[in-house]
């Protein structure tokens, strides 16, 4: 086969035709929280495997695809670290589950659930003349997703931990809780409590 006809094999798959797992589209997924969709990548990938391309450039990991950075939070344990397989099948199960529960597409509850438990206001620590303050400050939407996907991740663990309970059933849960900003989420739960000690420090 020349290049030429390489080529134009190669354009011929559209936007519509890549899935995630070889299931869910990004198509129709949309960004309700305008700060957020610069830092929620939504771009279209077969695989969600960019193994670390991003790692040396700043603000890098705004580019990694969303469900790719979900895998990543689920190997942050020290009994899961490097065990990518692992966490692409729990992840993958979990869409299915999730999929099956709601009949909607996993990436939008995804997507839904990450904007309703990433926390808006935290506190940082201010010493001044040998005294510590506690300062309320708003967080930034990088960190902002980052928190949300690490409780979500969170939520799911400790959920799964000494339970009959699989880990892709807690993940499924989880998210949809968070999604339906329902209060029983951890991820929710974790956002209420940031947001209410903040609140506190202003």
């Amino acid at each position: 086969m020349s290049s030429g006809s390489q080529r134009q094999t190669i354009s011929l798959v559209s936007i519509s035709d890549i899935k995630i797992f070889g299931k869910w589209s990004v198509v129709g997924v949309n960004i309700r929280d305008p700060s957020l969709k610069k830092y929620i990548s939504l771009k279209p990938v077969f695989l969600p495997h960019t193994g670390g391309r991003h790692e040396h450039r700043r603000f890098g990991k705004a580019e990694v695809p969303i469900v790719e950075r979900l895998m990543n939070n689920l190997m942050k344990v020290g009994r899961n670290t490097g065990k990518k397989a692992l966490a692409y099948n729990i992840v993958k199960r979990a869409f299915e589950l999730i999929y099956l529960k709601t009949g909607s597409n996993p990436i939008q509850v995804l997507v839904r659930a990450i904007e309703n438990s990433a926390p808006r206001e935290e506190t940082t620590r201010i010493m001044y003349g040998g005294i510590i303050y506690h300062v309320a400050v708003d967080i930034s939407p990088m960190r902002r997703v980052d928190l949300a996907l690490r409780h979500l991740s969170e939520g799911a663990r400790l959920c799964a931990f000494k339970n009959t309970k699989s880990i892709e059933e807690c993940l499924a849960d989880e998210i949809i809780a968070a999604a339906n900003n329902d209060s029983k989420s951890y991820a929710i739960s974790r956002k209420d409590e940031i947001e209410r000690i903040a609140l506190s420090s202003r």
